[in-house]
């Protein structure tokens, strides 16, 4: 399989309906018809196809791809890529004793010529190095130098590296390593956990198996981890695991890999609950957190202030990050693309804490820890942003025994995380103009119908709910519509607007936009300067199609856009967009800038948007005007 093949399927398996041959182009950067030939490719040789057609264009068949993995192992490796990862399997699963792997034997397992394999030896030798290993060559044989640490975390990035988004993760590592059942492992493991009052953070449990499977695996040939020497805090989770091992693998791990896999799983996912006595941060590691999160509201012009609760599990979160980033070792999120499309404010805040991290403690800060982040501060954000924008409402509703309260009752149960009510109004004459809210909730009919007035029955319904419902997304699209026509305007410059520009790379478009902004008096090198740095954090490719370039200081003439628009995708990060929007952030403009950012990202997650926009936006008239209407609808 090719890597364009590879990319489709990493594509469709990253989306859960149907993706047309135009979407899947854009995304790959190659033209519908090689999408079709790709999809051909895939399904050939075999009765079931991998990848279904239909009128909505193409999805996975998560199934049949997962049955056609397993029956794949150990298969031909045929392209150059699969080889490498061939050469760099069997060189780590020689044994320890022995003289490493006969070339010739090789190149025969493999169905390639010695030339062939010469060439692949070299691509096996780059990733080895990139690991920390170095590959030794003795005339005919070649074997592996370096320690059991580095293997390991080779074995772990080949295992990232294969194509097998089809499958769930614990079928995946069962699927590469012979540990046994990694299910009931997993089950007995939380069910543990739980039983001794821990928390559970199920998204690093997977790292957790895979090192239990790498160490299950490497046990066969005695490769053992070197202890760390003295007491650990996650002694107690090296015990757990070394009785659930024994039980479930028939194994027992040497000392050096039970405190390994205890460091994982007490920085990954057991969490201690806040009430279970004196958590492990002291008032200094407090202080720190505090002073971080304090500056970051500030910069970015919102309430962080919430209760210990919120501060401590954030401040032993940090903790463990930078535990885990002492150690090379990082968590994988798999939530990070859908938190970046669809909260890219509060992941732009967790970048931003992510940085004074950096600066504070000198440790990198990967993406994926950014996400674990961003779900930190979403979760309070999110509280605080449902209240903040709640639709407010009266009820009318005349006085009958109790059914008026019954009413109140009702709403409030239905809609109350939606709507505000402001007042209860029992009274028979009602002044309906005078009534408080943006809704009013009415038992009987008034005077002259209103959009503001929804009649009710005095039971409420399911009907009645959804009209309430129906009327409070309205007013909140109403409330949207009125502040993006005044705000759009005066983002865009007709100097600023462009069509068909391309560059090389991320940077480089960043420099190009950066001098017209700079030429247009909007900011300066050090702002241009700024936006790459912020790049190089992580990719500003919040969606497929869109790329929001852009410093972390506020230190702009003037909140600015800079707007380019392609018909042929760029490659961004690991993305490709037709969309690039260079944002200038003013001291005075954030604030009302930052809705509009969720907004613009989340239009542009749709690719159909993508297209639609770059098709009817000729200059910025067109564009408000095409914006403000795919943003409302």
């Amino acid at each position: 399989m090719v890597d364009r093949h590879e990319q489709l399927v990493d594509v469709l398996a990253q989306h859960d309906g149907w993706l047309t041959a135009a979407d899947l182009g854009a995304r790959l950067g190659v033209t519908d018809r090689s999408i079709r030939g790709y999809v051909a490719a895939l399904n050939s040789g075999s009765d079931a196809p991998v990848i279904e057609s239909g009128p909505s264009g193409y999805r996975l068949d998560r199934g049949e791809w997962a049955r056609r993995l397993r029956d794949d192992r150990g298969a031909r490796a045929e392209t150059p890529t699969e080889r490498a990862t061939a050469v760099l399997r069997a060189l780590l699963d020689a044994p320890p004793e022995s003289e490493g792997v006969d070339l010739y034997e090789l190149a025969e397992r493999l169905h390639v010529s010695d030339s062939t394999l010469e060439t692949d030896l070299a691509r096996a030798r780059s990733r080895a190095g990139a690991a920390g290993l170095t590959i030794v060559r003795t005339r005919e044989r070649v074997q592996l130098e370096g320690p059991e640490t580095a293997r390991r975390r080779l074995i772990g990035a080949l295992f990232r590296d294969e194509a097998t988004r089809g499958m769930r993760e614990v079928d995946r590592i069962e699927s590469w390593f012979a540990a046994g059942d990694l299910t009931a492992f997993k089950t007995a493991l939380i069910a543990r956990l739980v039983a001794d009052g821990y928390e559970i953070n199920d998204y690093g449990l997977s790292t957790v198996l895979l090192h239990l499977a790498i160490a299950v695996d490497r046990s066969q040939t005695q490769s053992a981890l070197p202890a760390r020497g003295g007491e650990t805090e996650e002694g107690v989770f090296a015990a757990i695991i070394d009785e659930l091992v024994a039980d479930h693998f028939d194994v027992k791990l040497p000392p050096g890999d039970l405190d390994y896999l205890g460091f994982l799983l007490g920085t990954r996912v057991a969490v201690a609950p806040l009430d279970a006595g004196p958590p492990p941060i002291d008032d200094e590691q407090l202080a720190e957190v505090r002073a971080i999160v304090e500056k970051a509201a500030r910069e970015y012009l919102i309430d962080l202030d919430g209760d210990g609760d919120f501060l401590l599990r954030l401040a032993m979160h940090i903790r463990q990050l930078v535990r885990r980033a002492q150690e090379g070792s990082f968590s994988r999120n798999p939530l990070t693309r859908s938190i970046k499309s669809g909260y890219p404010m509060i992941y732009e805040l967790a970048v931003y804490i992510a940085r004074e991290l950096q600066i504070s403690t000198g440790i990198d800060v990967p993406e994926d820890e950014i996400a674990f982040l961003a779900m930190h501060l979403g979760a309070r954000l999110e509280e605080r942003r449902q209240t903040e924008q709640a639709v407010t409402a009266t009820i009318v509703a005349p006085a009958y025994h109790r059914l008026h309260l019954e009413l109140l009752h009702r709403v409030e149960s239905a809609v109350g995380h939606d709507l505000r009510i402001e007042q209860l109004d029992t009274r028979s004459d009602v002044d309906w103009d005078a009534l408080p809210g943006d809704l009013i909730i009415s038992v009987i009919d008034p005077p002259t119908p209103s959009d503001r007035i929804i009649v009710v029955h005095p039971f409420l319904g399911e009907a009645d709910v959804k009209v309430i419902q129906a009327a409070i997304s309205r007013t909140r699209r109403g409330r949207r519509r009125a502040r993006l026509a005044e705000r759009l305007g005066g983002y865009f410059d007709e100097r600023l607007f462009f069509r068909e520009l391309y560059a090389p790379d991320a940077e480089a478009m960043i420099r190009i936009l950066g001098e017209k902004m700079i030429e247009a008096g909007i900011v300066d090198d050090t702002y241009v300067t700024g936006a790459i740095e912020r790049e190089r954090l992580s990719s500003t490719a919040f969606t497929d199609g869109l790329a929001m370039p852009h410093a972390m200081a506020m230190t702009a003439e003037r909140t600015a856009i800079a707007l380019v628009l392609n018909t042929t995708s760029m490659q961004w990060g690991g993305s490709r967009v037709e969309v690039v929007a260079f944002i200038a952030f003013s001291e005075s403009g954030r604030a009302s800038f930052q809705e509009v950012f969720d907004q613009l990202v989340e239009v542009f997650s749709d690719r159909e948007n993508v297209r639609t926009l770059v098709a009817r936006a000729t200059d910025v008239p067109t564009l408000v005007a095409e914006l403000t209407r795919l943003i409302d609808t």
